[in-house]
C-alpha cells in the first residue's frame, strides 16, 4: 500500500485513541472497551475504514504489545507480593481455571452437546485477556491488596488454562497420548519458562548499568523483541517466557526500584493500536451462528467465573468482602482463546468452524462486557480517597 494511506491511518488511530482516553475518563467506562468499540466500528463489520495494509500488522502488533504486557505481570510476582498473597493468587487461579473447565463443558453435554467438543469448549473458556485486564488495572489507579493479587492471578492463570486445554485434547482421543502432551506441555511451558530465566538473568544483571539506577528504553524494547521473537522462533509461549523473565528482574535487579519501568512509558502506543485492531477484527457475525447453545455457553461461563473465584478467594484466605468480587474481575477474554481455537481446529478438523465461532461470539462479547465489570469490581475495593 501507499504510504501516504498508511501514515494518515496511523494518525487518525493514534488520535482515536487520545480521543478513547478521554472519553474513558469522562464516561468511568474502560478505555478497553472504548477503543474496541471505536475499533468495531472502523473495521469490516462496521464502515470499513481500516486499510487492509493495516489490518495485517494485528498479530505481529499483538505479539509486540502481549509481550510487554506479560513483562509488567511478571513483575508484579515479586517475593514480597507472593509472600504477602501467594496462597490466595495460586488458590484462585487454579480454582478459576477448574471451575471453567468442569462448570461449562458438563452445562454443554446436558444440554445435548457432543462431549469431545463440549470439553475442548470447556478448556478454552478457561483463558482470559491480560492486556485488557492490565490495562483496566493501571486505568482504575488503584493500588491495595486486591489488585496485586489479581496481577498475580492474570500472570499465571493461562499457564493452568493451556494445560487443561492441552489434557483435553488427549481426553478427547485427538493426539497420541499422555507421552506426546507431556512432551508438548513440557516444551511449551516448561521451555518457555527457562527460555524466560535465561533471557532475565542477565537482563536483571545488565539493567540500570549504563545510566545508573535508570533502565533505558532501548533496553527495555530490545529485550521485549528479542523475548518475543526468540519464542516465536522456538514454538514457546511468548506470554510465558514474557512473564517469567518479568518476574526474574523484578527479584533479581538491584540498580534501580522498577525493573524495566520503561516498558510502561512506551507500551500505550501499541496498546492503542492493539486494541483498534482487535475491535476492527472483531467478527460479530459469529453472535448470529451459534445460536441458544452459543448464549448457554456465555451463560456458562460467567457462572464459572463467578463461582470459581469467589470458592478459590475463599480457600486463598482474602478478606470476606473480597471474596465475590475476584470472578466478576477475571471475566475478560480474547487472544488466547481464539489461539487455543486455531489449535484446536488444526487437531479437530471436523469441528473446527463450530469452535472457532463459539469462541470468536464469546470473545465480542467478553471484549466488551468485560472490562467495565473489572473496573467496577476494583473501584469497588478501593478507600473513596484511592479512586481515580
Amino acid at each position: 500500500m501507499d504510504i501516504a494511506p498508511l501514515l494518515i491511518t496511523l494518525g487518525v488511530l493514534f488520535l482515536a485513541g487520545l480521543a478513547a482516553d478521554e472519553a474513558g475518563r469522562i464516561t468511568r467506562l474502560p478505555r478497553v472497551t472504548m477503543l474496541l468499540i471505536l475499533g468495531l466500528l472502523a473495521g469490516e463489520a462496521g464502515l470499513g475504514l481500516v486499510p487492509e495494509g493495516v489490518s495485517e500488522w494485528f498479530d505481529t502488533l499483538s505479539i509486540v504489545a502481549l509481550t510487554m504486557v506479560a513483562f509488567l505481570l511478571g513483575g508484579s510476582l515479586t517475593r514480597a507480593n507472593l509472600a504477602s498473597h501467594g496462597r490466595a493468587i495460586l488458590a484462585i487461579s487454579l480454582v478459576m481455571a477448574g471451575a471453567t473447565l468442569l462448570i461449562v463443558s458438563a452445562g454443554l453435554i446436558l444440554a445435548g452437546m457432543e462431549p469431545g467438543l463440549a470439553v475442548i469448549l470447556g478448556a478454552i473458556a478457561t483463558a482470559t485477556a491480560p492486556a485488557a485486564m492490565a490495562d483496566v488495572i493501571h486505568q482504575s489507579g488503584v493500588e491495595n491488596d486486591f489488585t496485586e493479587t489479581l496481577k498475580g492471578v492474570v500472570a499465571i492463570d493461562d499457564a493452568w488454562g493451556l494445560i487443561a486445554f492441552s489434557i483435553a485434547l488427549v481426553v478427547v482421543g485427538q493426539t497420541d497420548g499422555w507421552a506426546v502432551l507431556a512432551m508438548g506441555a513440557g516444551w511449551e511451558i516448561g521451555g518457555s519458562i527457562a527460555l524466560g530465566l535465561g533471557l532475565g538473568i542477565p537482563a536483571a544483571y545488565l539493567t540500570g548499568r549504563l545510566a545508573p539506577g535508570e533502565p533505558l528504553q532501548a533496553e527495555a524494547i530490545g529485550i521485549v523483541f528479542l523475548t518475543a521473537g526468540l519464542a516465536l522462533w522456538l514454538e514457546m509461549s511468548f506470554l510465558i517466557t514474557g512473564m517469567t523473565a518479568g518476574a526474574v528482574i523484578a527479584n533479581l535487579a538491584r540498580h534501580h526500584d522498577r525493573a524495566f519501568h520503561e516498558i510502561e512509558h512506551i507500551q500505550w502506543p501499541f496498546m492503542i493500536l492493539f486494541f483498534l485492531l482487535a475491535g476492527a477484527s472483531l467478527e460479530v457475525e459469529a453472535l448470529r451462528l451459534i445460536g441458544w447453545l452459543g448464549a448457554l455457553y456465555v451463560a456458562l461461563r460467567i457462572v464459572s467465573r463467578l463461582a470459581g473465584g469467589w470458592i478459590g478467594a475463599v480457600l486463598g484466605r482474602v478478606p470476606p468482602e473480597e471474596a465475590p468480587l475476584y470472578g466478576p474481575a477475571l471475566m475478560p477474554q480474547a487472544g488466547v482463546a481464539i489461539g487455543m481455537a486455531l489449535v484446536a481446529g488444526e487437531a479437530l478438523p471436523d469441528r473446527a468452524a463450530t469452535i472457532m465461532a463459539f469462541t470468536v461470539a464469546s470473545t465480542v462479547i467478553f471484549e466488551l462486557i468485560g472490562p467495565p465489570v473489572t473496573l467496577a469490581a476494583i473501584r469497588k475495593t478501593a478507600r473513596p480517597a484511592s479512586q481515580p
